[in-house]
């Protein structure tokens, strides 16, 4: 077993991983990679494993957040000294995976955002997508009280204690985003942001869909960070966990 492993939550992403995880080998060479096949309906997982992942296949669908968090249990119980989260939709670029690794590895910080502001951003957004990105990076800034451009990023690099952190109950169950940022400023986790390269999804559909999706996703997001807030501010928080 290497000491890193790439996190990849997927429904649905057949078309995609044959794309996805031979860049991740070419990248991330020394790195494991878990697929957790959210309860798919297509061959999902069968196409993983062909393709050399490890698979864990989830008995219901539990969304994007906790196929997530499954892997970061995984990773937990497995002993591994960091994780790469990305999508399975080729959005995130593998060749951006090794450069945020190196800034954990390197103690630079707990968990590194890979922002596609300060980075590349090949595809353009909805409207309302574009202002829910604004909106939440200016909140985490203006919480954590350090610079963020991308909030809302799912491409992450983190270390051991991060991941032992949200295998517990922590992790949002749907649409974790900037309210994990806040999560983990309060409980003493630095975070930093590094430059990556994001594309369009290959094919299939966007977990946030529609407007409406989109709409949801803020009004959610919004409700989220203003209960992170108020516990962590009234001392109800969880603590970080001693390594």
């Amino acid at each position: 077993m290497t000491s890193t492993l790439i996190i990849i939550p997927a429904h649905n992403e057949a078309d995609n991983l044959p794309h996805v995880l031979p860049q991740c080998q070419r990248y991330v060479p020394d790195a494991d990679i878990l697929v957790v096949d959210d309860h798919s309906s297509d061959h999902t997982g069968a196409v993983a494993r062909k393709l050399g992942a490890i698979v864990v296949r989830l008995p219901h669908n539990l969304g994007y957040g906790g196929a997530i968090q499954t892997g970061f249990r995984f990773a937990t119980q497995r002993g591994y000294a960091y994780g790469i989260m990305m999508d399975a939709d080729g959005q995130h670029d593998p060749a951006s995976a090794p450069a945020l690794l190196q800034a954990v590895r390197a103690g630079e910080c707990d968990l590194a955002i890979g922002s596609r502001f300060t980075g590349t951003m090949t595809y353009r957004t909805s409207w309302v997508r574009r202002l829910g990105m604004r909106l939440f990076a200016g909140i985490a800034a203006s919480i954590i009280r350090q610079p963020v451009t991308d909030a809302t990023s799912g491409f992450q690099a983190m270390n051991r204690e991060v991941m032992a952190f949200f295998a517990e109950e922590n992790y949002p169950s749907d649409y974790p985003d900037a309210d994990t940022l806040i999560m983990l400023h309060y409980a003493g986790f630095r975070i930093a942001e590094v430059p990556v390269i994001m594309h369009p999804r290959l094919s299939g559909e966007s977990m946030h869909g529609s407007s409406w999706k989109a709409l949801y996703y803020i009004a959610k997001m919004l409700l989220s960070i203003a209960i992170i807030v108020f516990r962590y501010r009234t001392s109800v928080g969880a603590k970080r966990p001693v390594s």
